[in-house]
């Protein structure tokens, strides 16, 4: 086995990346491109964050006041004040 071949393999590939890193021109605008749609798309997902927890808080709000008009005006065997059957085991 020869023990020049990994480096000269790594070599190699360092040589081939820095001439390919050199051909790519960058456009002289493109880091502000890049942020102002980085920035459209966080502000996107806040606004629709914000939108969802707005209508989940708004549907459990409207649920919770539901079930408590469903609930039976007269009172329940629970709360008649008639002794449990804890209550008559004494």
């Amino acid at each position: 086995m020869n023990h020049t071949d990994p480096d000269r393999t790594e070599r190699e590939l360092t040589e081939a990346l820095a001439a390919l890193a050199d051909g790519v021109r960058a456009a002289p605008d493109a880091y502000r491109t890049a942020r102002g749609e980085w920035l459209r798309r966080e502000r996107r997902r806040r606004l629709v964050l914000a939108v969802l927890i707005t209508v989940v808080f708004a549907l459990a709000t409207l649920i919770g006041l539901w079930v408590l008009n469903e609930a039976p005006s007269h009172p329940g065997v629970i709360f008649s004040g008639l002794p449990g059957p804890q209550g008559s085991t004494r």
